[in-house]
């Protein structure tokens, strides 16, 4: 009997015609219009299916070759996945975006305008929802056999307005008209528990085993999400959990007409995945955040472990078989979890269930401020997850032992390794339980490793050496560079080939162009057009007209005391004052462009927000500043206005205290778009200085061991301001009421940082080397061959922060996926 053949896929066609009628089909079919009625958003919807068919048929093979060839998977569990728009990004990746556009264009039909059309996934917050999702398309794009795992939250990051230069929240309601490119998987559903108690029993084998019993249950449903690598060929998948109610309504209260009551427990259980980051300034907005980590964990681990056991009843292989990425400690539960799956339902001995656990887990840090590393009330974690404190106990006893052992009558040492901490109200410590959880610990660049290693996690360092590792973050250059920098990629590839979008060194090549006066000039002319590009958006938008010739200053990210933001507005008020007091000053004309969102109850962050708007305000008005100088806030910065700013800026404002950021992604992606850095010796920034050059940046400030030790010899900011002249002018004109006349003491508090010995970040001690900086930066754009000279050397050495290098790195030293 001759053995069966494997069905023969049948490709679907790629030319204009057949994707012509393919849109046209979905237009008709999926979306139910004809083409006389349907409006643009209609076109796109109809469009992305079309498109979505053709990821589709190289995502099914690339499943099942993963089952056939037995390959380790890797998971990337992460509470952030800032996807952005879709549409061109596939297009790209297909290698159909000519084909399309045209086909497009054909049917009557404006692409750009369908395009834009398009509601960005909002399901992250800033860099670690982005830096997720270029890992995503690495993995895809060199090979790797990686699903991301996370929430499909209803309401993701909330949209930004500006009312009266405040930031005003609503919510961000991005499902209202559908997502194309989602699959939903109503087969593929988990139950998830909470609450209840614990029951210990001996078995018949006389072993003590642990039964969580009486809790409430929630279903975790699967949306499926096709990730497709560059080429088209390897398409991988991104998983969202959404919640859903164990039951509809109850009947009882239906039939006595109380409708409320009967959806209460549905509606209470689907709040799991309505909104990314709940308050946490009320104890039931902190339940839901922790029940939210939970939620999606669970679902996750079951998941994972249904897809091994299909191939595999070895428990022994799960490490080689499994690879689990925790990125930040959102996903720390994912030990404890693991734990329970598999003492408690499989009957595994719990030391070969640690060394399974420990084996498959790998563990991202992305933070040394010790509040952003995650705590959570030990009575909060016995109220929701009663057996997994036991764990978290047991595997803590165990620990502290092995350390007692090691270090005999070290308290402290115990203290602080601990994985609960000790005080007014005991706390599990999801950094601890993370690091001792996993068998690597990584951060995300250099500087922010070995600080790592010497500040927040020293003691582990200390009793595992060799654990902590670094893996420098990168982003994907197919959407950074290519798709959002269509003609500076068309320049490189004109001048390199295209070898480039896959094998970012290629950009050496640059280097030697970057003493050609005509590719000079090349360069300068993208540039220039991608300014306008920007300055016509701004103008759309806001109503704000900007000059484009003007040097365009750009610090866009989340607003944070630590990210110093008002380190940028001080200089800028200084430069106004300079310039109002000498009307015959000639300075380089600046376009300061700010952007980003605070935290809806972070205060401080609000405020700098409104100071920015009531700065800009007064000098965009003021006849004497004339175009000499612009302030621009952008509200609501996403993903896509990300794609607009990056290729536009000129320099990129990295100006965080040394010490905080991690590592920083937006500093690599307007780099690579030819921007030069002004910033602080921190995070990823000291990495780029080494391959760029410190003659093509303008790095200042303190080092992070200098601020250290400022702050352990006692900081007097309010001696710094008072001997800078600059500066104190500047708080002054802030705290007189010059920028808020209608409420004169508004910014009190933000002035009181500064000159009340609060200055945590050390804004006043740094501020004159940030002129001097910004002193730099004017004289070098006063001479354009040279400025254009090193934007083309920031491009031509931006090779090693492409996410490619970072997750072959992953896969080789921590994954064993490749």
């Amino acid at each position: 009997m001759k053995k069966a053949k494997p069905p023969v896929v049948r490709l679907l066609a790629d030319d204009v015609e057949s994707v012509k009628e393919a849109i046209s089909s979905h237009l008709l079919y999926t979306v139910g219009k004809e083409p006389i009625n349907a409006t643009a958003r209609d076109w796109f919807m109809a469009a992305a299916h079309a498109v979505r068919d053709r990821v589709t048929e190289h995502w099914m093979p690339t499943l099942n070759r993963y089952y056939r060839e037995d390959s380790k998977r890797v998971y990337y569990l992460s509470m952030e996945f800032l996807i952005g728009r879709t549409l061109v990004n596939s297009l790209i990746n297909l290698g159909l975006y000519d084909t399309v556009r045209q086909a497009i264009a054909e049917l009557g039909q404006d692409f750009e305008e369908l395009a834009a059309w398009e509601v960005e996934a909002a399901l992250g917050n800033g860099g670690l929802g982005r830096l997720a999702a270029c890992l995503l398309d690495s993995m895809a794009t060199i090979g790797v056999a990686g699903f991301g795992y996370g929430i499909r939250y209803d309401y993701g990051m909330f949209t930004q307005h500006v009312d009266n230069g405040w930031q005003v929240e609503s919510p961000e309601n991005w499902l209202r008209y559908g997502n194309p490119w989602e699959f939903p998987r109503p087969g593929v559903i988990f139950p998830v528990r909470f609450g209840g108690r614990v029951i210990h029993f001996r078995d018949v084998l006389g072993h003590t085993r642990s039964q969580w019993v009486d809790a409430e249950e929630v279903m975790a449903m699967a949306f499926d999400v096709p990730v497709p690598g560059y080429g088209g060929k390897v398409v991988n998948n991104l998983r969202l959990w959404s919640a859903k109610s164990t039951r509809e309504f109850d009947l009882k209260y239906f039939n006595a007409g109380n409708y409320i009551e009967a959806v209460r427990d549905k509606n209470e259980s689907e709040t799991l995945s309505k909104v990314l980051y709940p308050s946490d300034m009320t104890d039931r907005g902190k339940e839901l955040r922790f029940k939210q980590e939970y939620f999606f964990v669970a679902a996750s681990i079951q998941d994972i472990l249904a897809r091994f056991r299909k191939s595999h009843s070895d428990w022994t292989l799960l490490p080689d078989k499994v690879a689990i990425q925790l990125n930040d400690t959102h996903p720390a539960l994912v030990v404890a979890e693991l734990m329970r799956v598999l003492v408690d339902e499989h009957q595994i001995e719990w030391s070969k269930a640690w060394d399974l656990v420990r084996g498959c887990c790998a563990y991202t840090n992305h933070t040394l401020l010790p509040e952003a590393l995650e705590t959570w009330s030990t009575d909060l974690f016995e109220r929701v997850l009663p057996r997994h404190l036991e764990i978290v106990y047991a595997l803590n006893h165990e620990f502290l032992q092995s350390v007692r052992y090691r270090h005999p009558g070290d308290s402290e040492l115990l203290r602080r390794v601990s994985l609960i901490a000790e005080g007014a109200e005991r706390r599990v410590r999801m950094g601890h339980l993370a690091v001792i959880g996993s068998h690597k610990v990584n951060g995300v660049a250099a500087i922010h490793t070995g600080l790592m290693k010497s500040t927040i996690f020293s003691d582990f360092e200390h009793l595992s050496p060799g654990k902590i590792t670094n893996k420098t973050n990168g982003v994907t250059p197919r959407r950074w560079l290519l798709a959002a920098n269509p003609a500076l990629s068309s320049l490189i590839t004109s001048k390199i080939g295209d070898g480039w979008i896959t094998d970012l060194d290629l950009l050496h090549k640059l280097e030697p162009l970057a003493d050609d006066p005509a590719f000079r000039q090349a360069f300068a002319a993208v540039k220039r057009a991608n300014k306008e590009r920007l300055a016509s958006m701004l103008s759309l938008r806001l109503g704000v007209e900007v000059d484009v010739d003007s040097l365009f200053d750009v610090q866009v990210k989340r607003i944070h005391e630590y990210k110093r933001q008002l380190l940028n507005i001080l200089h800028v008020i200084t430069r106004y004052g300079r310039i109002r007091s000498n009307p015959l000053l000639n300075p380089v004309p600046r376009t300061v462009i700010i952007g980003g969102k605070a935290a809806p109850g972070y205060h401080v962050a609000k405020l700098i927000i409104k100071l920015v708007n009531d700065v800009a305000e007064v000098i965009n008005n003021d006849p004497l500043v004339g175009g000499k100088l612009k302030l621009v806030f952008v509200p609501n910065y996403n993903v896509s206005t990300a794609e607009l700013v990056m290729p536009a800026a000129d320099l990129s404002e990295q100006i965080s205290t040394a010490g905080t950021e991690a590592s920083g992604t937006g500093n690599m992606k307007m780099s690579m778009n030819g921007a030069l850095t002004i910033g602080t010796w921190d995070g990823a920034n000291v990495e780029i200085c080494e391959e760029v050059g410190e003659e093509n940046m303008f790095l200042f400030g303190l080092s992070a061991q200098e601020v250290a030790r400022r702050r352990v010899d006692g900081y007097d900011s309010k001696a710094a301001v008072k001997a800078d002249p600059d500066l104190s002018w500047a708080l002054e004109m802030i705290a007189g009421g010059f920028f808020s006349p209608d409420q004169p003491d508004r910014f009190h508090q933000l002035v009181d940082i500064l000159t009340t010995g609060g200055d945590h970040y050390l804004l006043s001690a740094d501020f004159p080397l940030y002129m001097a900086a910004q002193e730099r930066v004017d004289q070098t754009y006063r001479d354009p061959e040279d400025w254009t000279r090193k934007a083309i050397l920031n491009v031509a050495r931006m090779g090693k922060f492409s996410s490619d290098r970072t997750v072959a790195e992953y896969a080789r030293e921590i994954w064993g996926a490749l």
